[in-house]
């Protein structure tokens, strides 16, 4: 059995989250350690390790792993032969080791990105677009008809590290590269999710990035997370059509509460605040909307307080519970005490308000990621 905290490649060579699989196969193709040496290392069969680095050698196909593997390979140094690392090999690793890349991506910030990206991706007709020489990856979504949705950007070294760990997989390789949430990634996300859980509900120490604050100023503990990680209750609500067959919700409504949902979630990337959003609704004079297009986590939060603050009380619930905390409708109405499927009346007409404000914005209202 592979001894996952023997580190084949050093300490210092390449980051922690990098698959046990992979650093076996840089082991082995950049520094030339044998298939038995790495087995005796590992204290495992040396055919156990051949298994391992096949596995990676056949991922290659895969621009972005192939990628991936291609600048860490430059962080591992050559074994030395000769009692020291060749000069020229040492400066061709410093010219190709460029900031930003995958070798550079820290564990915490794969955390947190990937978080945020495999919950979009895991809406129905999601997919990660990322073009050739593009240093971000774009998550758009659409059910075939129309334009698609943009609803995330990420930098490419976090997407290159989530398809290293098997979390995507290219649909169709190319020019413009498309990919897919795997059973990994899906995994991986019901993992992230379970810990924000159970840090919301006390049993952790710190706060995780998504976790969500109660919507009622008189909740004294930040709600649990209820909502599946397939899609939004948002896009569900979208899906459904009125006696002419027209959506109940048109896509024009969708960006706008996306666009709401966006900020909250950039306004969660800043340190903990214990944030009572409910407050907006009805304090004079609103958040304001500083900040524009800026992606600093106070400029989200005053945005996102400029938006309840327009839509008042009741519209700005609904859309909070529904767009941001990702409440089903059914439970929102039951919260808030109306009746059965006023829900989506409600927030159809929340919705519409939202876009008047964000096209009052002008360009600061379209989509930031």
């Amino acid at each position: 059995m592979l001894d996952r905290g023997t580190d084949s490649v050093g300490a210092h060579s390449v980051p922690s989250w990098v698959p046990h699989g992979a650093k076996l196969y840089l082991a082995h193709t950049e520094q030339g350690s044998s298939i038995r040496a790495l087995a005796r290392q590992n204290g495992c069969h040396a055919s156990t390790v051949m298994r391992r680095i096949r596995h990676f050698e056949t991922r290659r196909d895969d621009p972005m792993v192939d990628e991936a593997l291609r600048r860490l390979g430059c962080r591992v140094a050559p074994r030395k032969e000769a009692g020291s690392l060749n000069q020229e090999t040492a400066m061709t690793t410093q010219t190709q080791e460029q900031p930003g890349n995958v070798a550079e991506v820290t564990e915490a910030q794969l955390t947190h990105e990937a978080g945020r990206i495999l919950r979009r991706l895991a809406e129905a007709g999601a997919v990660l677009a990322v073009a050739a020489q593009m240093e971000k990856a774009v998550v758009v979504r659409g059910d075939g008809g129309g334009d698609p949705t943009r609803t995330a950007v990420v930098d490419r070294a976090v997407a290159e590290a989530m398809a290293l760990k098997g979390w995507i997989a290219c649909d169709a390789p190319g020019r413009l590269a498309k990919y897919h949430i795997t059973k990994a990634g899906r995994a991986a996300l019901g993992g992230l999710l379970a810990k924000a859980e159970n840090r919301a509900s006390g049993f952790a120490d710190a706060q995780a990035p998504f976790s969500m604050e109660g919507a009622d100023s008189g909740e004294a503990a930040p709600r649990r997370i209820r909502y599946g990680t397939s899609e939004s209750p948002l896009i569900a609500l979208a899906r459904r059509r009125d006696r002419d067959g027209s959506r109940f919700i048109p896509e024009d409504l969708v960006r706008a509460g996306e666009r709401l949902r966006e900020d909250f979630e950039l306004s969660q990337m800043g340190p903990r605040v214990t944030q009572d959003w409910s407050r907006f609704l009805t304090a004079p004079g609103g958040g304001g909307n500083a900040g524009g297009h800026s992606r600093g986590f106070e400029a989200a939060r005053r945005r996102v307080e400029g938006a309840l603050h327009d839509l008042g009380p009741g519209l700005g619930d609904i859309a909070l519970r529904c767009c941001c905390h990702l409440e089903g409708l059914e439970k929102a109405e039951k919260r808030m005490g109306w009746s059965a499927r006023s829900g989506k009346i409600v927030l159809r007409i929340a919705l519409q308000r939202l876009k008047r404000h964000y096209e009052g914005l002008g360009e600061a209202g379209g989509m930031i990621w």
